[in-house]
């Protein structure tokens, strides 16, 4: 497949990244000259000074072969030109897929005039939404490390840390299920740098990370089968007013408060800024001052806070605030990170939780990879997996046996069926065309995954 990048920031680099390790043929643009040498001596793609908004420079990359066009600038205008021209001078528009990183409200809100489809972009990415939205949830569900969501929400993968006095360490899954039917299916282990596909004798040690795949609504019944009690967070404190600390504020104070409810405070470092989002922000206390001073936090009740969320732009701030807070006995912990080497340590070294804006446009440019079939992709730091979401067609292979008779590559497993109810998985399950279905499979096999559910 041909893909073309308009962009090479953090975003437009690990995409290219990411379809260059998948064997695509890759073209990036960037007007920036800097960025471009990075990219070209760091990944095997073809790099090009120049922008997206013009239609030489375009030609210049072939557009007119090009299946895939993401656009990732940092100006939503410039991914939106970008789009259009790609329409407009490329191959037909049902031929080429064009996904764009659209943030403005006026042109992503219910009530806009103007349709994205008007623009010819096929897909839009929102990563300053879709990540506050899952430090949002991970701040919901106070035992999970990580959160994502299939099926409509009807079904999630929840991480969830193994403690040395949980009562699961030690335990197979046999042994786990024989104590109280489990309202989950594990899905993968996370053990230092090994990737774990479960089987029943598989044994949960301390210090794992275990991934589950849970009806939505039974997270809290999961964690405690694990050895976690979910409680309630009901003082959050916001390091950085950025997009993401704004949206997780509004996300969190935005909520009806059962029992009280969540206080949650912005420490903002601009004046302006802080001012702005203090007249936005119902229900927030926000406070000017630096992420960074430790005696500010203190002064502001960090020892009494539930849970601390770091999301400045400096993420190595972000990790020695989250660290600072652990000291303190916060209970849990979220940090904003874009570096790759930093997202998997980040727990082993005391983090609670880790989440990046990158993650959520590599799992969309994922899912134009996988096929036609592939509703939604996830990849987690720390598990050498996919998790995917696909489809059933009638009359395909997984559809013709119960799942015990079916003869699934070694390194897939499929863990909820999501059809009129969820089933979470087991031998007896049934595929029905349709039906939905939640796949676990290690990266030597997702490519043969697809052809079970097609016809």
């Amino acid at each position: 497949m041909r893909a073309i990048v308009v962009g090479a920031g953090d975003v437009g680099y690990d995409v290219a990244r990411l379809l260059s390790l998948q064997r695509h043929d890759v073209t990036v643009i960037d007007t920036d000259a800097d960025r471009v040498a990075a990219v070209r001596e760091t990944l095997d793609v073809l790099a090009i000074v120049g922008s997206g908004t013009s239609a030489t420079t375009l030609q210049e990359a072939r557009i007119e072969d090009a299946d895939l066009v993401v656009a990732v600038t940092d100006v939503d205008e410039v991914n939106i030109i970008a789009s259009m021209l790609a329409e407009r001078v490329g191959k037909p528009a049902d031929l080429t897929t064009t996904i764009a990183r659209v943030r403005s409200a006026e042109f992503t809100g219910s009530d806009s005039v103007l349709r994205l489809s008007d623009f010819g972009i096929d897909h839009l990415i929102h990563p300053e939404q879709s990540t506050a939205n899952e430090v949002v949830s991970l701040l919901r569900r106070a035992a999970a490390t990580d959160i994502i969501e299939f099926c409509g929400n009807r079904v999630q993968l929840v991480g969830i840390r193994i403690e040395r006095d949980s009562p699961a360490a030690g335990l197979t899954l046999v042994d786990l299920a024989r104590r109280s039917p489990l309202p989950f299916r594990v899905m993968g282990i996370s053990r230092g740098v090994r990737t774990i596909l479960p089987s029943g004798g598989a044994t949960i040690q301390a210090g794992d990370q275990v991934f589950v795949l849970v009806e939505t609504g039974r997270v809290a019944e999961a964690a405690r089968v694990l050895g976690k009690e979910a409680g309630r967070l009901r003082h959050v404190m916001i390091l950085g007013g950025t997009s993401v600390g704004a949206r997780v504020a509004a996300g969190l104070s935005g909520r009806p408060r059962k029992g009280g409810g969540m206080e949650v405070k912005v420490v903002e470092a601009d004046r302006a800024r802080a001012q702005a989002l203090a007249e936005t922000l119902e229900g927030v206390l926000v406070i000017h001052g630096d992420p960074g001073d430790i005696d500010l936090l203190a002064r502001e009740g960090l020892a009494e806070t539930d849970a601390l969320v770091a999301v400045t732009a400096d993420e190595e701030s972000n990790l020695v605030s989250c660290l600072m807070a652990k000291h303190l006995e916060v209970r849990k912990t979220v940090a904003l990170l874009s570096k790759s080497a930093y997202i998997p340590i980040s727990q082993s070294i005391g983090l609670d939780a880790a989440v990046s804006q990158k993650l959520a446009v590599s799992r969309e440019v994922l899912r134009f990879l996988r096929g036609a079939h592939v509703r939604s992709v996830a990849t987690v730091p720390g598990l050498d997996a996919e998790i995917l979401e696909l489809v059933a067609d009638p009359g395909a292979p997984i559809t013709r046996a119960p799942l015990a008779e079916q003869r699934l590559p070694s390194g897939v497993l499929i863990g909820a069926v999501v059809g009129k109810r969820v089933e979470i998985a087991t031998g007896q399950t049934v595929v029905q065309p349709g039906a939905r279905a939640v796949v676990f499979a290690t990266p030597a096999r997702v490519e043969e995954v697809e052809p079970l559910f097609s016809a």
